[in-house]
């Protein structure tokens, strides 16, 4: 699936506007949650979908680094304008929701987006 075709499927807020197409049609190759970065620099992998409720700039950092085909910020959590500049410099898709993350993780499960082999 493709990071646009997930972002509508899920109903989701693209926070990311200038983000490019290649971004935007990156396949999502599996998904990944956590709110700990020591975490998902560690586990994460390059084309995950990473869940979290963390919206600091840090996480656009973290993203790039991995190579998330896409970050979800979930449960209303705030995202703050210099996450989205870092992230849009970098070319890092950041959606957003007001599901609780369990929610989103269970949907995504079932769009077929589970554990990268």
């Amino acid at each position: 699936m493709k990071v646009k075709e997930m972002i509508e499927k899920l109903d989701l807020k693209l926070l990311t506007k200038d983000v490019s197409e290649d971004a935007l049609y990156a396949e999502v190759e599996g998904g990944y949650a956590s709110d700990l970065l020591s975490n998902a620099m560690g586990q994460g992998q390059t084309g995950m979908v990473w869940v979290t409720m963390q919206g600091h700039q840090n996480v656009a950092a973290v993203a790039s680094l991995i190579g998330f085909a896409a970050v979800i910020v979930a449960g209303d959590g705030p995202v703050a304008e210099d996450t989205l500049h870092k992230a849009n410099l970098n070319d890092v898709v950041v959606a957003a929701t007001e599901e609780p993350a369990f929610e989103v993780i269970g949907k995504l499960y079932e769009l077929g987006v589970g554990k990268k082999d």
